[in-house]
């Protein structure tokens, strides 16, 4: 009887010491890479790592997806133009190019202040506090979950919805 008030007890204490040794996010060296992934270190603090090796595709490169690439080319010039842009959710069968899209866009706009930042989907939970570093940058930034597939009963999807309507 004594053990279940106990362990919440536990519980409510290691949450206020969790949230008390949280620290901000460490800002990555923006000028080292083009595109970064999220990842986090055994403490649980997460950080962005630059990816140094990305695909050097261009979107001329890419046949046979004419219409999608039209598509995307013009919502993301949109998008690094300051100008009203759609969120995108590229759909489709492993294998048929949506990665190499976004990366052949990434390439061809990075000039332009493109970036890429890649979220494995267990940590798009995490969204709000890179949302809050990104948000003071000048560069424009794809959010890229290369498996986003949805499960019953897990409730990540939620942070990611409450990042697009906001």
């Amino acid at each position: 009887q004594l053990l279940g008030p106990f362990l919440a007890r536990a519980e409510r204490f290691m949450d206020r010491v969790e949230a008390a040794l949280r620290l901000d996010m460490e800002q990555p060296d923006w000028d080292s890479a083009i595109a970064f992934r999220y990842r986090k270190r055994v403490s649980g603090q997460g950080y962005l790592g630059a990816v140094r090796q990305v695909g050097s595709m261009r979107l001329d490169d890419l046949k046979e997806i004419d219409i999608q690439k039209e598509k995307i080319r013009r919502n993301t010039e949109q998008f690094v133009q300051g100008k009203t842009a759609n969120n995108v959710l590229l759909t489709g069968a492993r294998g048929t190019g949506k990665s190499s899209l976004v990366r052949a866009c990434l390439n061809t706009y990075s000039a332009q202040g493109l970036r890429l930042i890649e979220v494995d989907k267990a940590d798009l939970i995490d969204l709000p506090d890179m949302v809050d570093i990104l948000a003071r940058r000048p560069e424009k930034f794809i959010g890229f979950c290369d498996d986003l597939s949805f499960d019953q009963g897990e409730a990540w999807y939620k942070a990611l919805k409450s990042v697009l309507d906001g």
